[in-house]
């Protein structure tokens, strides 16, 4: 497991694809939604204190990450559609539920997926391996290539992932047109698109 900057600089990494789906305000957003939920899997070091669990156990895995980032999803929709549409910070005329719950979801999936494959890429330094597609395949996945405390790495990683999202709000040709855009469809009067 990488330190929590490796996480964080992970969670941008895989992130990135946003600038293809969102305008680039929602994009932000997308961003640092996914940086939020980067932690996601290391909620088992809280909940040990009440269940018993193991940390790189049940929430270290796949299955967790997918039923919480649904749940997540449809409250969000159920919730939080609304309370969108009257938010003036949204350039948008109308954010329907299906498309909060593609947002929210999807962040949760970005953060806590990218958790899990920077845990596979440095586990077994400090803590137990995972076994991430439980209970499909039980056994641990390993590929250790990341020593946990290392700045080259942690320090790197993010430098890397900050300079790929500077690299991906200035370019012109994103986003592509979907049906789960979120911002303007017309171009701002900058030219660009929010």
């Amino acid at each position: 497991m990488v330190d929590v900057t490796g996480h964080l600089a992970m969670a941008l990494l895989f992130a990135a694809p946003a600038w293809l789906v969102w305008g680039r305000r929602a994009a932000l957003v997308f961003a640092g939604f996914t940086l939020v939920t980067a932690m996601l899997p290391d909620t088992d070091l809280v909940l040990q204190g009440v269940l018993p669990i193991s940390h790189h156990g049940v929430t270290h895995t796949v299955l967790f990450v997918a039923l919480s980032s649904v749940l997540v999803g449809t409250v969000a929709a159920r919730y939080l559609t609304d309370w969108f549409n009257a938010t003036r910070w949204i350039r948008s005329t109308d954010i329907g539920s299906e498309a909060v719950f593609v947002f929210a979801t999807a962040g949760l999936l970005t953060g806590g997926i990218s958790h899990l494959f920077a845990d596979v890429l440095s586990a077994p330094d400090i803590a137990p391996p995972l076994s991430p597609f439980w209970p499909v395949y039980s056994d641990p996945v390993i590929v250790d290539v990341i020593y946990y405390d290392s700045p080259v790495w942690n320090f790197g990683l993010f430098g890397v992932a900050v300079a790929l999202h500077l690299l991906l709000v200035r370019d012109d040709r994103y986003p592509l047109e979907t049906r789960y855009r979120i911002g303007s469809t017309e171009p701002s009067a900058t030219g660009t698109d929010d």
